[in-house]
């Protein structure tokens, strides 16, 4: 069996989804995480290894690493939440979660937690991928400035995708510049040098290579179905290349070094992959003759489902909604989009919102996380595991989690509201992604950077501010109200407004005013409407809805 038959690349989904977009802690250098690896082994039975406990990892977090406790359990919960899990399994967590009536009883359930340990190591050392490096950023590449206008708008370049964690070919290059730290992180303290590096003998267990496939996965022969790297790796025909020993059970570390990185090829299911060779969506519900410079592009017609991906950029003055197949359990990003309504309904995996400004986004439920980054006067409406923002202004999160929304690097007026609003297949979807209506966190955001350790970046709405919010357009399904209800105070606000509103009705009514007069009164009336409705910019809104000749029903295109 040749070794070029077997291709293999860098996941998209730990980058997206686990890499913290924020400089990692120093203490998650390699020298740390080697102690690490090798202070969980020694202690195996103290439920270190090979799951590692939350009371053992908060242990190590807090008292080795330094870190404070609600730090910890960030990392140690991103981590769980990329763990596949059924629906059920995730709505059980939630109902012994919110059941809890202390905090003592909240750790004791925290308690019964565990990770993979091999793969957590891995997962905390790809925190580097936000590292700042000082280098770097002296000629001119990176900086974590609220507002870098020096980036190039292009998306696919190599080194101007701003956002690492889209970046594919950073993915594939920051494994193949790190695979010496991370197998070495892998592998059994015995096999290790007295300066804890490997040597020629060194071996790497099966187990090691599973934890890997956390990171890689491939193909045989470019065929569609997929496979974990350690299912390849333990192949009959590929021990010659890859070391692997059926007397010492495992792999030789230099010729298994050797022979992944003959292998790694970019990533097929990325984003450049996906912008490249992505099909343009079709939308149920769009303003024509505005669309050129938009830029849509989706991989779900030729990759497997748990690697669709949705890249939408350079939107402008458009009112878009899909509700489909094509979006369900896609990664979603969406670029540079300008004075848009864009509502995706359908249950999501992720959401990254970059470079957006004046614009309102409705998500249906999204199973891991949405994530701002650089948005000037967004508004973001959905039910989501977790949220988090970095250099944003003036944005408004109408949001359900059952998490604290992480507030990152370079916020200002930050305004959070409870989630409001609903549509007919919105309790079906939340049941796929195993979401729940309670705990929310909505109204508790953690300031996860120091520089950002002033509350004061963020508010929650007052209730006199609140009103709720329809999605205008028909589709079957069951939900006739916003799931888990509203907090009190915003029920009482909404509940007085309409009270003065059929005030008002009563004394128009009872004024006994002739038919002209109404026709006069009627006139004034619609005329102060439409002055406010030019005032608030929620005049394009409504005539981008305006339906195109089949109607609204079809948002399902």
């Amino acid at each position: 069996m040749d070794q070029s038959m077997v291709h293999l690349w860098v996941k998209t989904e730990p980058f997206i989804v686990g890499a913290l977009q924020i400089p990692p802690p120093s203490k998650f250098s390699m020298h740390y995480l080697r102690k690490m690896s090798t202070y969980v082994r020694m202690r195996a039975s103290e439920g270190c290894y090979p799951r590692l406990f939350w009371p053992m990892w908060r242990h190590i977090a807090c008292g080795k690493l330094q870190l404070a406790k609600d730090l910890a359990w960030l990392y140690f919960e991103i981590f769980d939440s990329l763990v596949e899990r059924t629906p059920e399994e995730r709505l059980e967590w939630a109902e012994v979660v919110s059941s809890c009536t202390s905090e003592e009883e909240l750790e004791k359930q925290r308690n019964k937690l565990s990770v993979d340990t091999l793969q957590f190591l891995l997962f905390l050392y790809i925190q580097q991928l936000n590292k700042i490096s000082l280098r770097t950023s002296l000629i001119g590449e990176e900086w974590p400035s609220p507002r870098d206008k020096s980036q190039s708008a292009n998306l696919t370049g190599k080194s101007t995708c701003q956002n690492k964690n889209w970046n594919d070919y950073t993915h594939q290059a920051f494994v193949q510049n790190h695979l010496l730290d991370l197998l070495e992180l892998l592998l059994d303290p015995d096999q290790l040098s007295a300066s804890s590096h490997s040597t020629h003998g060194s071996l790497v267990s099966p187990e090691a290579v599973r934890a890997l496939s956390f990171l890689i996965e491939g193909t045989v022969n470019k065929t569609r179905t997929v496979h974990p790297l350690h299912e390849l790796a333990l192949w009959q025909p590929l021990h010659v290349k890859n070391g692997y020993s059926k007397i010492t059970k495992a792999f030789s570390f230099p010729k298994l070094e050797v022979w992944l990185r003959a292998c790694l090829i970019g990533s097929p299911f990325g984003t450049s992959a996906c912008l490249k060779s992505g099909k343009k969506l079709a939308w149920a519900q769009q303003v024509e003759g505005t669309t050129k410079r938009a830029k849509i592009a989706c991989n779900a017609h030729m990759v497997p489902e748990v690697h669709r991906m949705v890249v939408m950029s350079q939107v402008y003055k458009q009112t878009l909604a899909k509700s489909s197949d094509t979006l369900v359990g896609a990664h979603v990003k969406i670029h540079r989009c300008n004075e848009s309504f864009i509502y995706l309904l359908s249950p999501l995996r992720s959401v990254t919102i970059e470079k957006c400004r004046n614009s309102t986004f409705v998500l249906g439920p999204v199973q891991t996380a949405i994530h701002l980054h650089s948005c000037d006067n967004v508004k973001v409406i959905g039910i989501c595991y977790r949220l988090s923002i970095s250099s944003t202004t003036g944005c408004t999160f109408n949001i359900l989690t059952p998490t604290h929304p992480l507030i990152l690097l370079g916020n200002q007026a930050v305004t959070f509201a409870p989630y409001h609003t609903h549509y007919p297949m919105l309790e079906d979807h939340m049941a796929r992604m195993g979401l729940a209506t309670v705990p929310n966190y909505w109204d508790s955001p953690m300031l996860v950077c120091k520089e950002n350790s002033d509350a004061s970046v963020f508010r929650l709405l007052p209730p006199s501010e609140f009103y709720t919010f329809v999605i205008p357009f028909e589709m079957e399904g069951d939900t006739t109200e916003t799931p888990g209800g509203l907090p009190h105070a915003y029920q009482k606000a909404l509940s007085q407004r309409e009270q003065k509103i059929q005030v008002w009705q009563k004394t128009v009514k009872e004024a006994g005013l002739t038919k002209d007069q109404r026709k006069q009164f009627q006139v004034l009336v619609e005329n102060k409407f439409y002055e406010w409705l030019i005032h608030t910019g929620h005049r394009q809104q409504l005539d981008s809805l305006v339906p195109p000749a089949a109607g609204s029903k079809q948002a399902a295109g």
